[in-house]
This record gives C-alpha cells, structure tokens and sequence, in this order.
C-alpha cells in the first residue's frame, strides 16, 4: 500500500467515525455558542477591550478557534482508543509507518476541528461587520489553527495507553492553551511571567492571526504568527512522531504476566 492510499484509508475511516458520534460534534458546537451568548452577553454589561465594539466582538475570533482547538485536540482520542483495542498493531502491519499513520490522524482531525470552528465562523456576519474578503482571510487561519491543534492533540495521545488517561490530561493542556492565549481577554496586562507564557503558545499566533483576519487590531505581524504556527506544527509532529509507540501496551501486559 502506498503511503497516499494508506492517508486516505486513515482519513476516511476517522471522519466516518467521529461524524458518526453525533453527540460529540452536538456538543462541539454548543461549546462556542454557549461562550458567545452566555459569558459574552454577560460580560458586555460588565467589561469593555479597548477597540472593540462590544465584548462579544472582541471575544469572537477566539471563539472560532476555541472551537477548531477542541474539535482537532479531542479527535486525537481515536488513536488512544485504538492502542488500547489493538486496532493500531493492524494499521502498522503495512509498510506505511508512523508518519503516514500520523499525518493521516492529523489530517482527519484537521478536518473536525474546521468545521467546527467553520458552523462559528459562519455566524461572523450577525456579530461583527465582516466583508466576504475578509471572512476567506479568516477560513485559511482557521484550517491553519485547526491543524496546529490537531497535531498538538496527537502529541498528548502519543505515549498514552488508556482512553481515561487521555480524557484526564488532555482538559489539563486544552484549558491553559486557551486562557493564556488571548481568545478570552487581552494578554497585555497580564504579569510579566504569563505574558512570556502566552508569547509561546502556538494558540495566541491563531487568535492574533484570526482577529486579524475579521478586521481587529492585532499584536503580533502576520509573518511572525504564520512562522510560530508552522514551527510549532512541525515540532509537535516530530515530537508525536518521536513518543508514539503502539507496542508499549503489549509490552507492559507481558511484563505483567512474567
């Protein structure tokens, strides 16, 4: 098999998956709308961004990446699940490897986590003024931002061998990707040591980029977030690469038995 005939076997089989799990993507894309009309209605009463119309204006680009953060990251749980069922030991018996493996996953998840984040971005036009230019500024960021998380969410399934373990950790990473990213507030009052913290998640670069993309003032240039996302793309991918062992299960279950 080839390694492109082995990535669309992978990406197909993921996508009729995860599009099968109603309930999962209901909720996916409750979560965002939930943020938009709950906290951001109320927070408008309360709080005002400098340069922004309202708080829900200012919190929408966020939002559209929350969304494609979750949707790509948790999709990551499917290579869990099948470590912990062996069905991972029958998609390596091909001579394709781990990185087609991998790439495939990313791809599949990429796709989530879009169009997720995709049902928000189609709602731009009732929150903030937007132009169709800029609204196919904002999908390019946002199938960008949805690569970056699903990537990130492999490499936090890379060495773990249950799906508890996986439910566990990965709320610990997806939480503070968001809160120091500056999806929810801005990160410039922050004190100095979160403000360094925010400057290396790869999420604040979506945000910026995405906010930039509908028309917002930005913090960082376009160049410098494209380049922080595309090196935090690769770095992930080598790192998942690196720790992913789809053998460590069989191996820690022989130990036992000995």
């Amino acid at each position: 098999m080839s390694a492109l005939a082995a990535i669309h076997a992978i990406v197909v089989r993921d996508l009729a998956r995860s599009f099968r799990q109603k309930s999962r993507i209901v909720g996916g894309l409750a979560r965002p709308f939930m943020w938009l009309l709950l906290v951001g209605s109320g927070y408008n009463a309360i709080s005002r961004v400098d340069g922004a119309v309202s708080y829900q204006a200012y919190v929408f680009p966020g939002v559209v990446v929350m969304s494609a953060l979750f949707g790509g990251m948790l999709t990551a749980i499917a290579t869990v699940y099948d470590r912990e069922f062996g069905m991972l030991r029958l998609m390596l018996s091909s001579p394709a490897g781990i990185p087609t493996l991998l790439t495939g996953r990313a791809i599949a998840a990429t796709a989530v986590g879009a169009f997720q984040g995709g049902v928000v971005l189609a709602c731009a036009p009732l929150l903030v003024p937007v132009t169709a230019t800029e609204l196919g500024a904002a999908a390019l960021v946002l199938v960008l931002a949805a690569a970056v998380s699903s990537v990130l969410g492999l490499l936090v399934a890379a060495p773990l061998q249950s799906i508890e373990n996986f439910a566990g950790i990965v709320n610990v990473v997806l939480f503070p990707l968001l809160f120091l990213s500056g999806a929810l507030y801005p990160t410039k009052q922050l004190p100095v040591w979160l403000r360094l913290v925010a400057e290396l998640n790869p999420v604040s670069y979506a945000v910026d980029l995405m906010r930039g993309a509908l028309g917002q003032p930005v913090e960082f240039t376009v160049a410098r977030s494209l380049g922080a996302l595309v090196a935090a793309t690769a770095a992930a991918f080598v790192a998942a690469t690196l720790l992913f062992d789809p053998e460590r299960r069989l191996r820690r279950k022989e130990r036992g038995r000995r």
